[in-house]
């Protein structure tokens, strides 16, 4: 059976432990780990099965798989580890790939060591749209992300600005640029731009916006395509998580899909 070790007890973490806690995915959870030690005892708290609360190079060793749901500085300090012992890479905080330097030494290492990457879809869809239609050509590939102030709360580009959330009394365009910029501004709350840039046209290419909205309640994500097979828009609305209003409740169930995926026989979709 598939051991897994998760980096990250917050609230994607706590959903992909319960999901194999309760048989949803076919596999072991092995370890966990999060700087808090009140995150993991709490994860504990919730799992029928107990795991190790175990430092990163012991999780690292005891798994087949690593699950990082932590932050993009948890990928920039653990990701080569994991890929240089041979274990599998899973990386929710996409966002980190937009160093393409810290991006080509992982994927190099994960080919010297005969290990994989996955990076799931996140909190939007059409990524196997947007993987099919690469194949003949993009020309255009843009994000629009609507999210509460409470969504948007601690992101540098709030804090360099000095900007009041709390002064927005309707939907708002609060920024706009190239995914790169994007994940800049807002490394918790914009990793999709990162996924999206990686499946499609790359970071400088990909644009993004970014409103605030107070009468929001969810997260939303809409996506534009256009190239030589044609066009495709999609548009989600995303519950935020409880636990994390600048995360959806999305984000995990992407991350649990591909784990289910990675354990099952029968494979949908791009």
């Amino acid at each position: 059976m598939l051991k897994i070790g998760v980096i990250g007890c917050g609230a994607i973490g706590t959903e992909i432990c319960k999901a194999i806690d309760s048989g949803i995915i076919n596999a072991r959870l092995v370890a966990v780990y999060d700087r808090s030690k009140e995150h993991c005892e709490g994860l504990l708290e919730v799992l029928g099965t107990k795991p190790k609360i175990s430092p990163p190079d012991e999780l690292i060793s005891m798994a087949d798989v690593v699950v990082e749901c932590a932050s993009q500085a948890a990928v920039r300090e653990l990701g080569l580890s994991v890929l240089d012992k041979g274990k599998d890479l899973m990386v929710l905080s996409t966002g980190a790939f937009m160093d393409s330097g810290l991006l080509d030494e992982c994927v190099s290492a994960a080919k010297k060591h005969h290990c994989r990457i996955y990076l799931p879809s996140g909190a939007i869809s059409g990524i196997d749209g947007l993987k099919s239609a690469s194949q003949a050509g993009l020309n255009k590939v843009v994000l629009s992300t609507t999210k509460n102030p409470h969504g948007l709360a601690g992101a540098p580009f709030i804090l360099e600005n000095n900007i009041d959330l709390s002064s927005f009394h309707k939907k708002t365009l609060l920024f706009e640029g190239s995914a790169q910029e994007a994940v800049r501004a807002f490394p918790a709350n914009v990793n999709v731009a990162a996924t999206l840039s990686l499946a499609g046209i790359g970071a400088k290419e990909t644009r993004v916006r970014i409103f605030v909205d107070p009468e929001a309640v969810k997260n939303i994500h809409e996506i534009t395509v256009e190239g030589d097979f044609g066009t495709f828009t999609c548009r989600v609305e995303n519950i935020p998580s409880p636990a994390n209003p600048r995360t959806s409740f999305l984000a995990a169930l992407s991350a649990i899909a591909t784990l289910k995926k990675i354990t099952e026989p029968l494979q949908i979709g791009t």
